[in-house]
């Protein structure tokens, strides 16, 4: 579905992203994880055409995107959330759903009917007519992955979705973010919440100083040196180990 091949990103003297590659095939979850600083941020803004590469391509559905606007990757399929949660403050939720769903529904009333669809399937349904300003953490969370999903995507990059979220609120809506893998969406996202990550994930990709260092099962990439060198330490890496063999 996605081929990112030898990526890379400069600002300046920085190179944020340093010949990155990945792979992903239809259906799924899979895991983009490493310190803060890495280049994950960067990468997803290159995929979903908000940052231009310095080198490399990157394909979408065997279709060379590389130089494509961001609304023409929302048309392919292509939704993102973004880390910061900024919502249109003075619109309810459902109005700011809505402005998701108008890319594939051009009247209002089939936007909104598609917004509500969404919000049943995020635990927003209660809040529809609520100001998306007054809404909670957890809650702005659910209405930057209904907005994303509004927009009808094949391929679903969540930057950080579980961030600032408290246990329960991660319990509650891991389920959720399984249920849109199960109706045909491929899902990306970058985590730091690595019990949701173990949880969730068939696969992760670890990305350190822009450079991908590791790939493939969670348990497995958990184990690496390099990933733990990097990035878990080797406190964390052991309780994951021991949390994955109590769980297994």
């Amino acid at each position: 579905m996605l081929a990112v091949e030898s990526v890379s990103k400069r600002f300046g003297g920085l190179m944020a992203v340093d010949n990155a590659s990945l792979v992903l095939e239809p259906g799924g979850i899979i895991g983009l994880i490493g310190p803060n600083g890495a280049g994950k941020t960067t990468l997803f803004s290159m995929i979903s055409g908000f940052v231009a590469p310095s080198d490399g391509r990157i394909l979408f559905e065997g279709t060379d995107i590389t130089g494509e606007e961001p609304h023409r990757r929302a048309e392919r399929g292509i939704g993102r959330t973004f880390q910061i949660v900024q919502p249109f403050a003075g619109l309810t939720v459902c109005e700011n759903i809505a402005v998701g769903a108008y890319l594939r529904h051009a009247k209002r009333a089939d936007a909104i009917g598609k917004a509500r669809d969404v919000a049943r399937r995020v635990g927003l349904a209660a809040e529809l007519d609520r100001p998306a300003g007054g809404l909670t953490v957890a809650g702005r969370k659910r209405l930057e992955l209904a907005r994303a999903l509004a927009t009808e995507p094949k391929l679903l990059l969540l930057d950080e979705v579980l961030a600032g979220l408290n246990p329960s609120e991660i319990r509650d809506i891991i389920p959720v973010i399984r249920g849109i893998r199960d109706e045909g969406v491929t899902i990306l996202m970058i985590e730091h919440v690595m019990q949701a990550v173990m949880n969730l994930c068939e696969r992760v990709y670890v990305l350190a100083q822009g450079r991908m260092i590791a790939e493939g099962k969670p348990a497995a990439v958990c184990a690496d040196p390099r990933v733990i060198e990097a990035y878990l330490g080797h406190g964390a890496a052991a309780r994951l180990a021991a949390e994955g063999a109590a769980h297994g």
